[in-house]
């Protein structure tokens, strides 16, 4: 697993001050505990875009994102998971400028991988990953993935959405 300190080489400095506790709050409203490291990297880096291709939801968009954009992806029949706040829904957790949305999905316990359903492709991909080790390959290029770009040097350029 990895912590936010693993993402300074990859986004520079933390954009957002510590924010992980008002992410926890609207988790608690949903009756769920998010994994560690999704609440530590996304009050730390959320509500950004990312090399003009990611969307990190943080504090300021994640219920509303959810509340929007999760109720429409409960309705295809691509995504095979209720979304949070259903209850054992997935988390949406962003999107790429291509329209894919990215999710973590409950394993059971206290596991949660990344999945995603891909826009271009129409379909539905799944990882073993969690969060943070899927994103940080993500970032570096080191996953292997047709759906992802390849990036410019790093650090990634970030561009605050408030």
């Amino acid at each position: 697993m990895k912590t936010v300190s693993d993402f300074v080489p990859l986004l520079g400095a933390p954009v957002r001050q510590e924010e992980g506790h008002l992410i926890e709050k609207i988790a608690r409203s949903w009756s769920v505990t998010l994994p560690e490291d999704f609440v530590e990297v996304a009050g730390a880096y959320g509500d950004t875009a990312i090399s003009e291709f990611i969307f990190l939801c943080g504090a300021r968009t994640l219920q509303s994102y959810s509340d929007g954009m999760g109720r429409k992806l409960e309705q295809s029949s691509s995504v095979p998971h209720l979304v949070l706040p259903s209850a054992d829904g997935a988390l949406v957790w962003g999107n790429t400028i291509e329209g894919d949305q990215l999710f973590l999905v409950p394993r059971g316990g206290s596991t949660w991988t990344v999945s995603a359903f891909r826009r271009g492709w129409g379909d539905w991909y799944d990882s073993d990953l969690g969060f943070s080790d899927w994103f940080h390959l993500a970032l570096t290029g080191e996953i292997a993935t047709d759906w992802l770009p390849e990036w410019e040097p790093l650090p990634h350029p970030l561009e605050l959405v408030d």
